[in-house]
């Protein structure tokens, strides 16, 4: 959502456990629970924007994906080089951007349709550096399922549309100044001080937010929860999956979440889709596990 989302570089160590079965069976139920609580999350934040609206709980989820990634990452920001600060500035500018394009295309076109448009982000990734005819033609299949998410209709929301892509681009950019992140600081400070610098330019923002519309405690709970369940349990959860399961059986699954967004959303937020809907998820999911499960 990624996606959402935060997908912070990870570094597994040689001395990691091995990808036993016992362990693939594990690692496969975290990331199942993972991408639940991800989807779970993004929903119930929803709930809250009818009080805080999109921005004011992106706001909340900023400030809690700080605190959870400066206790794990422990970033000591004096020490960094200019070299080293300009990607985590760069990365702190599309953390945010990324999630406030990606809950505003939800408030607009709800949550299975806004993950499945952002999923094209790290899937246009995966996709560009190959050069299979196979993966050529898992590109077409994703194109197909875009244009039916988009073709015109007269309830068609072009504007939530495009910042669905927005998110996708986004996410896409996240991820590879993520990895240059990860080879110029070590661990995880450089994604700990990119959050943090995130959280810092969302707090007026929030403050303006509190001060135009008093938040009610069952909007701000709702707000943290989306916090909580989209960023420190999904990167926590990703940290112990990494250790039990290979990375491409991982990235296979990730595959799966525009399908437990659409779920989700259909039973949390009552947003059904129809079934062109629902074969152009299909599509666009496909073309992700083929690409990845034949490498």
């Amino acid at each position: 959502m990624r996606r959402s989302l935060e997908r912070p570089a990870t570094t597994v160590s040689p001395a990691a456990p091995t990808h036993t079965v016992p362990g693939r069976l594990a690692g496969v139920a975290t990331m199942f629970g993972s991408g639940l609580s991800n989807q779970t999350g993004a929903a119930i934040g929803a709930l809250a924007f009818p009080v805080l609206g999109p921005l004011g709980v992106v706001a909340v989820r900023q400030y809690v994906a700080a605190l959870v990634l400066v206790a794990v990452g422990r970033p000591r920001p004096r020490s960094f080089t200019w070299p080293q600060w300009w990607p985590v500035l760069l990365l702190a500018a599309v953390f945010g951007t990324m999630n406030l394009t990606l809950y505003t295309a939800i408030d607009r076109i709800g949550l299975g349709l806004a993950v499945t448009l952002e999923f094209l982000g790290p899937l246009a990734i995966a996709l560009a550096a190959s050069r299979r005819r196979l993966d050529a033609g898992c590109a077409v299949l994703a194109a197909a399922g875009v244009v039916v998410l988009m073709r015109p209709q007269p309830s068609t929301d072009y504007a939530g549309m495009g910042l669905g892509l927005i998110a996708a681009c986004c996410w896409a950019s996240y991820i590879l100044l993520n990895r240059l992140v990860g080879e110029r600081i070590p661990g995880a400070q450089g994604s700990a001080a990119a959050a943090s610098v995130s959280a810092l330019t969302f707090l007026p923002i929030g403050i303006f937010v509190a001060v135009r519309h008093p938040p009610t405690a069952g909007a701000v709970l709702c707000a943290v929860a989306a916090g909580v369940l989209s960023s420190a349990v999904p990167y926590l959860a990703d940290l112990l999956t990494l250790r039990k399961v290979p990375a491409q059986t991982f990235g296979l699954f990730m595959s799966v979440n525009p399908v437990l967004a659409a779920v989700v959303g259909g039973v949390v937020l009552g947003q059904s889709l129809g079934l062109l809907e629902w074969a152009a998820i299909g599509a666009v999911v496909a073309a992700n596990a083929v690409s990845i499960a034949t490498r």
